[in-house]
């Protein structure tokens, strides 16, 4: 990231340096909005607004680099700023330059001869750690186990009830087979550019200038040649079908784990997993509910008046249930181990049955008229008395 800003960030957000962590994400949005490329399209002026807006939001939102901001004036991942024209590491007046003194000693907690550092690694690594996070050791290449890959695979309701086998192409890193995971083409070693093959690199800091371990090399003053096929990586992208298993009784939103189907690690670091999230397409009548199966059913009035033995559907097909005389609209039934098996517990739940009473089509002149017959024999009864009472 660049070192020496060439905004004031506060300024630039148009917030006092007093603001506090909403004041800025506030003042950045209204920013973002007003200067988006989006919005000024062949603006040059707003998109290089847009980009310092952005920059000054990257520093003051973070509390580290804010700290750091506020304390030098400037914010760099590498911990320095680099030296301003015409400088010597000082400002009028004043000329301080270490360019001849190496600190390594100091910041690993080291101590040779003739330098003295407090217990426990202190000296100048205490002063800097809490801005430059560890970043004057060497930086080594070890194995990283390979990060894991999150897919969504869509599934329909029996697919989900009864389980099934899928394929699903996914994206992954895979070790190379050019160089076999190293990254390196075989063909030896060339001088580290930035270091010039040193191993360290002077910076600046206000007034004074330090050796540091260069963060390209990390200190070796040597890069490896490169493999053409994966650029370094040990690693490259391949796509690959992989065959899932949705076990019987899926849920939406489950998750599933494919050991090993993640990224490749590097320089030997086992592969990461590959986590399946299943959605289920709902169904047209039947709604689950955990591991039970609700649905609502129609039932005829003289049914419900009546009592009846009626079919309904389960998931396993058609089932007997039996109405008793008097059933009301919205009375449920329970059918025992009608629902969905549970592949963990090996218990299956309950089907829900909810009565939807069907009113006859009175387009029938008979039907209409036994209809008639049935309001005066019950001309008398007011279904709603008993909400009346309650008012």
């Amino acid at each position: 990231m660049a070192a020496s800003p060439k905004h004031e960030y506060y300024e630039t957000l148009g917030v006092p340096r007093t603001a506090d962590a909403e004041e800025i994400r506030k003042a950045y949005r209204k920013l973002a909005r007003k200067y988006h490329p989006d919005l000024n399209p062949g603006d040059k002026s707003a998109e290089e607004r847009f980009k310092n807006v952005q920059e000054a939001y990257d520093v003051l939102s973070d509390g580290k680099k804010r700290q750091m901001y506020d304390q030098f004036g400037f914010y760099s991942e590498n911990g320095f700023a680099p030296p301003s024209p015409g400088s010597q590491g000082g400002g009028a007046g004043q000329h301080f330059d270490f360019s001849g003194f190496d600190f390594s000693d100091f910041m690993s907690g080291g101590g040779g001869a003739g330098q003295h550092t407090t217990g426990g690694g202190g000296g100048f690594r205490d002063i800097f750690s809490q801005f430059f996070g560890g970043r004057e050791q060497a930086r080594h290449e070890e194995p990283e186990k390979g990060g894991d890959l999150e897919y969504v695979m869509n599934i329909d309701f029996w697919q989900a009830i009864r389980g099934t086998q899928a394929r699903v192409n996914i994206s992954r890193y895979e070790i190379c087979d050019t160089c076999r995971g190293t990254g390196s083409s075989g063909a030896g070693e060339v001088n580290c550019p930035q270091c010039k093959g040193s191993g360290h690199v002077s910076q600046m800091a206000g007034a004074m200038r330090f050796n540091l371990t260069c963060p390209r090399c990390g200190g070796s003053g040597k890069l490896r040649n490169s493999c053409p096929t994966c650029g370094g990586d040990g690693r490259v992208t391949h796509t690959e079908s992989v065959e899932i298993r949705i076990p019987p009784g899926a849920r939406d939103g489950s998750r599933l784990r494919v050991p090993g189907k993640g990224n490749a690690g590097t320089y030997g670091a086992p592969p990461g997993d590959l986590y399946i999230t299943t959605k289920v397409e709902p169904h047209p009548f039947f709604q689950r509910e955990g591991d039970n199966i609700e649905i609502r059913v129609p039932v005829a009035v003289w049914e419900a008046a009546l009592g009846a033995k009626i079919e309904v559907p389960t998931i396993d097909g058609r089932t007997l249930l039996k109405i008793p005389q008097g059933t009301g609209n919205g009375q449920k039934f329970r059918l025992r181990e009608k629902g969905v098996a549970n592949s963990r517990t090996g218990l299956r739940g309950d089907q829900i049955v909810e009565i939807s009473l069907a009113a006859p089509d009175p387009r029938d002149e008979r039907v209409r008229h036994l209809l008639g017959e049935l309001a005066e024999l019950h001309k008398h009864e007011d279904p709603r008395a008993e909400m009346w009472s309650k008012i």
